[in-house]
């Protein structure tokens, strides 16, 4: 394998990551990591928001905790290397809940599509834009069941198994 294809990979899977990050950073309500994938300069264009990426951590913030929890899960992913800039397109699914849950606002599976204009800032990959493209909504509303029993949950905060996990290498 030649340096180029090593270094072709390694954008893929940094690119990759930076994806997951964003998701992970939604999912556990941890908007200092949902900030850092930006670019300095980042634009979001989300269903219902459009500006800065300050202002949609910001945006977030005031909606995120109206619900119970969100799920995100990337599928298919595209990139396309341009230099120090890139095109990205992620397929998703992202499961929304909260209480009251017969709420269809609050309880509802989207599928989407994140295309993500990305730039190297500091030696990494940054979202320089994102355009969170809504393909479908489905309304989960009244569907959510309690636990069957007992065991791990989690959660948005230190308590949450990865953030304990986490605590031990710190």
């Amino acid at each position: 394998m030649s340096a180029d294809d090593l270094s072709r990979l390694r954008d893929h899977q940094e690119i990759r990551d930076l994806v997951a990050s964003y998701c992970r950073g939604v999912d556990r309500l941890d908007l200092a990591a949902v900030r850092a994938v930006y670019a300095r300069d980042g634009v979001d264009h989300h269903t219902g928001f459009d500006g800065s990426a300050d202002e949609y951590v910001a945006w977030l913030g005031r909606l995120l905790p109206r619900l119970g929890g969100t799920m995100h899960i990337i599928g298919n992913q595209l990139v396309e290397l341009h230099g120090e800039e890139a095109v990205c397109e992620s397929y998703g699914t992202a499961v929304h809940w909260g209480e009251p849950a017969d709420d269809a606002r609050l309880n509802f599976t989207s599928g989407f599509r994140y295309v993500d204009h990305l730039v190297r800032e500091d030696g990494a990959w940054r979202v320089l834009e994102r355009w969170a493209v809504r393909e479908w909504t489905r309304s989960d509303a009244g569907r959510r069941v309690a636990s069957e029993a007992e065991g791990p949950r989690g959660e948005r905060g230190g308590q949450d198994p990865l953030r304990r996990l986490q605590a031990r290498f710190a």
